[in-house]
């Protein structure tokens, strides 16, 4: 049976979050912030830069006692201040589990609780369809597909937005 939660990354977390992210089939849904190779200094900056904002922005998903993923929301500035952008990843061993529904429900939930936003968005890529299914599936609706807007390995693809608005 698999537990999970959401929860702070730590430095603990190190070894379990570049065997997890270090991962083609991850990196090939996130921009190329997200690197790979997943190296363990990615790892060090990646935990520390988790762990300045308060309140909390970015968490780990733990599965049985161990990173396996990561949740964050990303509020936004200037004339988009009433805006925060989800974004998220799970290790390739977990996906189809329902695990990353539930933590798009939690970390939304928490988004509209402790931020003053009015607009949640996320923007998967036209080829990750498990994403886009997790969107659907938590009351994310579809606003646009933005043709031929992303370039990643090699690859030409659309770029969806689902969004949720405060009720």
């Amino acid at each position: 049976m698999l537990t999970w939660k959401l929860r702070p990354w730590s430095l603990d977390d190190l070894e379990s979050l570049v065997k997890y992210a270090d991962n083609l089939n991850i990196a090939r849904y996130l921009t190329d912030m997200f690197p790979h190779p997943y190296t363990e200094k990615d790892a060090r900056r990646f935990i520390k830069m988790s762990q300045i904002d308060q309140p909390c922005r970015i968490f780990a998903i733990e599965v049985n006692g161990e990173a396996a993923g990561g949740i964050g929301i990303h509020p936004q500035g200037d004339i988009h201040v009433k805006c925060a952008e989800l974004g998220y990843w799970l290790a390739e061993s977990y996906w189809g589990k329902g695990i990353m529904t539930g933590a798009v429900k939690e970390m939304t939930e928490y988004a509209f609780d402790k931020f003053d936003i009015l607009r949640l968005y996320a923007r998967p890529f036209s080829n990750n369809t498990g994403s886009q299914r997790v969107l659907e599936r938590t009351g994310f609706k579809l606003e646009a597909r933005l043709e031929k807007s992303i370039y990643k390995y090699g690859e030409v693809l659309d770029e969806l937005i689902y969004s949720m608005i405060r009720v």
